[in-house]
């Protein structure tokens, strides 16, 4: 977490010269981030490096989410050349770490978390933001015969298992590809910050450089099923519930079948994303979250709009290579 040698230069084209650096955060990309004071004033530096990433999707979709009045950050300054773009700072009140500390305030966060998405999707995503279409999907999923069935000591069907991911997959793209909504993609408790401010404001948001034009149910799957924290199943039926109801969602039971096909692929994907930080990047800390994982893909596999999923999952992921692997895996 050292600053990259361009960031004086950089903050002192903005009027930010002399300021101090302090590193904040890194994630699962090449991405890091910097907390700048300079006296009273305080912003957030990202390194996004070239050619490994580009700042300028964050860039856009912020500036799309603050359009329509939420709460994502201001921009402050770019460099694209060197990768770096200078933010307005929303300090520390990650929700995640809040409702830890204050477990009483999580229906409440959720609430407001969950109409946020209500409003987001009342309009369609911008004409120029990509489709979660079968493509994407197909890329994601396949995260998992690559890299979580070699790791687990799998021989598994890859053509059988994206006929059956097609499958069950059609009428959810059907429906992306009409509303369109603006899916952030990664809508959950790390990633939403407490501010002080009214309404659906309250929540600023990070992380929203891979939006794409999905299913209005995606970012509930992401905050409902989050991989890095426990979403009881009470909490995860209740929001469901406020969020069919606040919206008119017209037929229930269709709602309720995209929400588990997108929820199994999700999670699905993330069980290969989670093995490639293991395997390829040198990340084992992610390895804990994967029986949480599992618990949530598993009762998704459970709905019947699954069951072409479920039946490749059966025949060639045994028990003993799902969450009981890795307890085992992490105990050891």
């Amino acid at each position: 977490m050292i600053p990259p040698d361009t960031a004086p230069q950089f903050l002192a084209s903005l009027g930010w010269g002399g300021a101090e650096i302090r590193p904040l955060a890194g994630d699962a990309s090449f991405r890091r981030y910097f907390r700048v004071h300079l006296g009273e004033r305080v912003a957030v530096l990202m390194d996004a490096p070239p050619p490994h990433e580009d700042p300028r999707p964050f860039i856009a979709i912020a500036n799309v989410l603050r359009e329509r009045g939420f709460s994502a950050p201001e921009i402050l300054g770019v460099d694209l050349d060197h990768g770096l773009v200078l933010l307005e700072d929303f300090g520390d009140r990650l929700v995640r770490p809040v409702i830890d500390q204050t477990p009483t305030s999580e229906t409440g966060i959720y609430e407001v978390a969950c109409d946020l998405l209500g409003a987001l999707a009342a309009a369609p995503a911008p004409k120029d933001v990509a489709p979660y279409d079968d493509a994407v999907m197909l890329r994601e999923v396949n995260l998992f015969p690559e890299y979580y069935a070699p790791a687990t000591g799998l021989a598994v069907d890859a053509a059988a298992f994206e006929a059956a991911w097609r499958t069950c997959w059609a009428e959810v793209e059907a429906v992306a590809l009409a509303e369109r909504t603006l899916v952030l993609r990664d809508y959950h408790a790390e990633n939403m910050i407490l501010l002080d401010r009214p309404g659906l404001r309250q929540l600023g948001l990070l992380d929203f450089q891979d939006a794409l034009a999905g299913h209005r149910a995606y970012d509930l799957v992401s905050l409902l099923k989050d991989a890095r924290r426990d979403v009881l199943p009470a909490l995860e039926e209740a929001m469901l519930a406020r969020y069919i109801a606040a919206n008119n969602i017209a037929d229930e039971a269709a709602f309720r079948a995209h929400y588990a096909v997108l929820g199994a692929q999700r999670n699905t994907k993330i069980l290969g994303i989670f093995t490639r930080l293991w395997k390829r990047d040198g990340k084992p800390h992610y390895l804990s979250f994967q029986p949480r994982v599992w618990a949530y893909l598993e009762r998704d596999l459970a709905h019947p709009a699954l069951a072409p999923v479920k039946a490749w999952f059966d025949l060639y992921v045994p028990e003993a290579a799902r969450a009981a692997y890795w307890q085992e895996h992490v105990a050891a």
